[in-house]
């Protein structure tokens, strides 16, 4: 934290954005309802995790995809305000275009030249149906888009994880994967703890390594369930 004058200390900015895909395939057996679920189930985590960080101000954002990008939550909210309007499905998988509005956020302004890395959850079921790397490009070229931590959870087995690897950019971080919908609550619950926990220092880069390997572990020994991906 940087001091106020006077000697009181400011806190810090740390601005999660989750990157969710509402395109038409989430339709298919559920998993746009189980996305809302995942959603509901992960938000009270992030509070905790808020509440639990006194260094930093946790400010959340949604952005969907589908045929183009938009925000879900435009605007930078507390966590302890943080309420979820369910989404629906319907359209393409234009990634690129939702990475290209990420990077807008990531500018200087609206972002605080002083703040913690931001932390980017990015969660898909397909193929990018538009210019992936165009809009990797535009988060690249921010500093605070290249800063940010990064994860990645591929829903189903019909996923690019080529451009979740990219998205990522650590070649020892593999996709999350996510096969049935008690999985997927999982891995957004664990992504997003995990992606506050780092960009706030709370975890250094190789135990965060080490966690992600056994939640990898822990999610291929879990049953599949009712519905399977």
């Amino acid at each position: 934290m940087d001091k106020r004058p006077g000697g009181v200390m400011a806190r810090r900015q740390l601005h999660f954005i989750w990157l969710l895909d509402t395109s038409g395939s989430m339709n298919v057996d559920g998993k746009i309802q189980a996305l809302n679920t995942a959603i509901h189930a992960t938000i009270p985590l992030l509070q905790s995790a808020a509440r639990d960080n006194a260094n930093v101000d946790l400010l959340v954002r949604a952005i969907t995809f589908s045929s183009g990008a938009r925000w879900h939550i435009a605007e930078p909210t507390p966590a302890a305000l943080l309420r979820w309007t369910d989404v629906a499905a319907q359209g393409h998988t234009d990634m690129g275009a939702a990475l290209a509005l990420a990077a807008q956020a990531m500018k200087v302004p609206p972002m605080p030249e002083r703040a913690v890395s931001p932390a980017l959850v990015l969660v898909t079921d397909g193929h990018v149906t538009d210019d992936f790397d165009a809009g990797l490009a535009a988060l690249m070229a921010e500093r605070w888009g290249r800063e940010a931590i990064r994860h990645a959870i591929a829903i189903g087995r019909d996923v690019s994880t080529q451009a979740l690897h990219k998205f990522i950019g650590n070649p020892e971080i593999e996709p999350l994967q996510a096969n049935n919908p008690d999985a997927l609550v999982q891995q957004l619950r664990w992504a997003s703890r995990s992606g506050v926990e780092s960009a706030s220092q709370m975890l250094d880069a190789d135990r965060r390594k080490r966690l992600h390997e056994a939640q990898q572990v822990s999610q291929a020994s879990q049953g599949g369930g009712a519905v399977e991906w």
